[in-house]
């Protein structure tokens, strides 16, 4: 090939360093136009990791090239490029073995007799790697064009520094899309509503923890608002100004948790196009949340342990590991003491992860912010739904003051949007003001239920000749007629207020001659 046809495809090559390309399809047109332009049967181009040499793209060798790891210390001929000031080319008789004999993708490819070729390639002073061609006819490199191959070894050079620029933007182009979504979140997302006594010290107590950059494990049954509590924690923190990545845990797959956490290489298992960056990479220089903790199987928490315990993390298919400055944030409905002493969780990774505990309580045991949370969730329905205004009946107050709320804050929440939803398609408009009865919250009264008058059950006298027994049922017939009506003839609720099951309920009301 004459000088200037081989100039055709370095000129295409040239031109891609403008072109928005992945990294990968960057590195792959580089070797193509190599091939086309210098008589070769196989191009490689290799990065150093260490004592290892790496394959980042491959042309000519049988697919399997690509899980290979070359031993700088077993591979002389590499090792002398790796050295060199400039290209080096080993004859047909040179007596150091070639590391791709058995690998080239060509009739032949099996014999130990071609033509090598190769240079080391430099980024910023520094020794990034080898290039190299390898031909299976003898002599093939001996009238080589040296100049013109020295230029595409410049133009290597500035196409995987391209590659890494863009690779490192998108990497950081990803960690500032999560910074955004959590400032998009807006501050009622970041916002804990409650003044109760056990909310006043969870808020004391996450002041003082977020500047202490420790690990802390948040617990606590599943609605409270652990996330929320993470949150806050990152943004009261030093890290505030650095991106928070949350793990989902519980929704990882096994075989993929690993990859997931500490990103993978490009080929590094079926499906691994290109190379990705991990969550603790993301993470680097702020918070990780681990999101229900409790559900990572042991094998990934040994490999989680490892990485909390040096810092560093590896990812998959690479032998290179990159330190990682991450603060961990974990959080868990279960109890990961129990977990431990039943052997589902580790006893080192837990002690890891509890440097702070901190347990969010549930609804149940803060019932006077049940109205304020109702409040804030009924103003979001009617931002989000464009309303004048939604209030509740004083039946629905009392309702929501007496259930007990297994599901805590996310029930109540979704509790308020579905009922809004349900009055909105009831009234068949938008009507100025939409009041939420019980039965729009979950109680499911009957639709005519008038709305119970606001009574108290009449005291039993203490001067009448009843016996303690029967003052005792007496008692207990008015304490559930008034129930009954403060929650609209509703079996099921009336029994969950009291906090007794409906089968023990239908006994007592039988009993009782009410039914």
């Amino acid at each position: 090939m004459t000088s200037t046809s081989a100039l055709a495809p370095l000129s295409d090559i040239v031109a891609d360093l403008s072109r928005d390309l992945p990294p990968e399809a960057r590195l792959q047109r580089l070797l193509e136009a190599l091939m086309e332009s210098f008589p070769c049967d196989a191009a490689v181009l290799l990065q150093l990791e260490e004592d290892h040499l790496v394959p980042r793209a491959v042309k000519g060798l049988n697919h399997e090239a690509m899980g290979r790891r070359f031993a700088v210390a077993d591979q002389p001929r590499l090792q002398r490029i790796l050295h060199s000031r400039g290209p080096i080319r080993f004859a047909a008789d040179s007596d150091l073995p070639d590391p791709y004999d058995g690998l080239v993708d060509a009739p032949g490819g099996d014999i130990d007799v071609h033509d090598c070729l190769g240079a080391p390639l430099h980024l910023d002073g520094e020794v990034w790697g080898v290039l190299t061609l390898d031909a299976m006819a003898v002599g093939a490199f001996a009238s080589l064009d040296q100049q013109l191959f020295e230029t595409f070894v410049s133009v290597a050079t500035a196409s995987i520094r391209a590659a890494a620029v863009i690779q490192s933007l998108e990497t950081e182009l990803e960690r500032q899309q999560w910074v955004s979504a959590a400032g998009q979140q807006g501050s009622n997302a970041l916002e804990m509503v409650g003044s109760s006594p056990p909310m006043e010290k969870l808020y004391r107590e996450t002041h003082v923890v977020a500047r202490a950059d420790v690990s802390v494990l948040i617990q606590g049954e599943t609605g409270v608002g652990k996330e929320l509590v993470a949150r806050l924690i990152h943004r009261q923190s030093l890290r505030a100004h650095q991106p928070m990545i949350q793990v989902n845990c519980a929704a990882l797959p096994e075989s993929l948790a690993e990859s997931e956490l500490f990103g993978h290489e490009r080929g590094a298992f079926s499906g691994a196009d290109q190379a990705r960056a991990g969550k603790f990479e993301l993470a680097d220089g702020g918070s990780l949340l681990l999101d229900e903790v409790g559900e990572l199987p042991l094998a990934i928490q040994a490999k989680l342990l490892r990485v909390l315990q040096s810092g560093e993390i590896q990812r998959v298919g690479s032998d290179r590991a990159h330190h990682c400055d991450v603060r961990i944030i974990a959080a868990t409905n279960r109890n990961l003491e129990e977990e431990v002493a039943n052997g589902n969780f580790r006893a080192d990774l837990y002690h890891r992860l509890n440097v702070y505990p901190l347990t969010v309580p549930p609804l149940r045991q803060r019932r006077e912010d049940i109205p304020l949370l109702a409040g804030h969730f009924m103003q979001q329905c009617e931002r989000r739904l464009g309303l004048r205004r939604v209030r509740l009946t004083p039946a629905a107050r009392r309702w929501m003051q007496d259930y007990h709320w297994p599901g805590n804050v996310r029930e109540l929440d979704h509790a308020i949007t579905r009922g809004v939803v349900k009055r909105l398609s009831e009234h068949g408009g938008r009507p100025r003001i939409v009041e939420l009865a019980p039965r729009h919250l979950g109680a499911d009264p009957p639709a005519h239920a008038p709305e119970p008058p606001a009574t108290q059950p009449a005291p039993v006298a203490v001067e009448s000749d009843l016996s303690l027994a029967e003052a005792v049922d007496q008692f207990k017939r008015e304490f559930i007629l008034h129930r009954l009506a403060r929650h609209d003839d509703n079996l099921s609720a009336t029994a969950r207020s009291l906090g007794i099951d409906r089968g023990n309920f239908h006994r007592q009301l039988k009993r009782l001659g009410l039914r």
